[in-house]
């Protein structure tokens, strides 16, 4: 498990819940992604930013993948807004009213890697960079990154969370040696994208931004299901939320804001891996990603307690 220090540092940025908040202010995620082929994948990622504690959750999708989104869950805010007949400048100009009111995009889950659908990832990203959004990119978003990396290069705000088979085409599109040591493997890409934060999916997870790197080997299930990643990036998603909060309301405080991807990282990934096992010893071989869903929050109190509601002491 991470260390008391580290979760301590990964607690200031929780938002605390005094009964004073008003609706959003404990986080407004939006995941981009869903399809005809892939709706479970962007529901996965949005309903855990809610059960992780988030405010709201909008999905950003395909009006194919819309409704039955919807069906999942009336808890979800659906927008029917890709297709492949969507314009890049109709779609900007329809995300850019959405995006204003959100703190974090990710994107990717679902999203697929057609022409079409690729180039509104394209979009999304630009337009997340002009609003200064924080970005979670996953699956089929990375698949962008991998062929266009200069669309993140630089963005300090951006939290990459590849698994084996994605770190290893990001290494490669970035020339980072497969053969470097294993534990320098993480930082080496980070530094090769100008040091945006990246979450190294695998036994353990290595989150680095190349200056600081942590690792999470906190026990997870024996069984990794798909859509485990889904879970992972929308709790990524609101710990960056949280993150934007804090960074806008604590001038001074020992917690840099290069360092938040980082912390929102390890919070994510400690989660992800506890949901993960409560879920497996309940369930064994059979377990679902929806078993775990019901479990993130047994996670969240696991490792934070009831400490972590108190949060940091600025103001909202």
């Amino acid at each position: 498990m991470a260390s008391k220090s580290l979760i301590d540092q990964v607690k200031q940025i929780i938002p605390p819940l005094t009964g004073k908040l008003h609706k959003g202010q404990a986080g407004r995620v939006g995941v981009v992604g869903g399809s005809a082929d892939y709706t479970g994948a962007p529901f996965f990622s949005a309903i855990s930013v809610l059960r992780v504690g988030a405010d709201l959750s909008h999905v950003i999708c395909g009006p194919s993948a819309a409704s039955v989104i919807k069906s999942y869950s009336p808890d979800l805010i659906v927008h029917p807004i890709i297709s492949d007949e969507t314009s890049s400048s109709s779609f900007k100009s329809e995300l850019e009213g959405i995006l204003q009111r959100l703190h974090v995009l990710v994107i990717g889950p679902g999203l697929g890697r057609e022409d079409s659908t690729q180039s509104l990832g394209r979009v999304a990203i630009e337009l997340a960079k002009e609003q200064d959004k924080y970005i979670v990119l996953d699956a089929d978003g990375l698949y962008l990154i991998q062929n266009e990396p200069h669309l993140v290069k630089n963005y300090r705000k951006a939290v990459l969370t590849p698994n084996v088979v994605e770190f290893g085409r990001l290494c490669d599109s970035m020339k980072v040696p497969k053969d470097s040591p294993p534990d320098q493997l993480a930082p080496l890409l980070s530094k090769a994208f100008g040091n945006v934060t990246i979450l190294q999916k695998g036994a353990n997870d290595v989150i680095s931004n190349g200056d600081r790197t942590e690792t999470v080997d906190i026990q997870g299930g024996l069984k990794r299901v798909g859509g485990q990643g889904d879970i992972l990036s929308g709790v990524v998603g609101t710990f960056l939320a949280w993150g934007k909060t804090f960074e806008e309301k604590n001038n001074e405080t020992s917690i840099r804001k290069e360092d938040i991807p980082v912390l929102a990282s390890v919070g994510g990934s400690n989660i992800t891996r506890t949901a993960s096992r409560i879920a497996f010893s309940k369930h064994g071989r059979g377990v679902l990603t929806s078993d775990m869903l019901g479990e993130v929050g047994v996670a969240y109190e696991e490792i934070f307690g009831s400490s972590g509601e108190k949060g940091f002491k600025g103001n909202l």
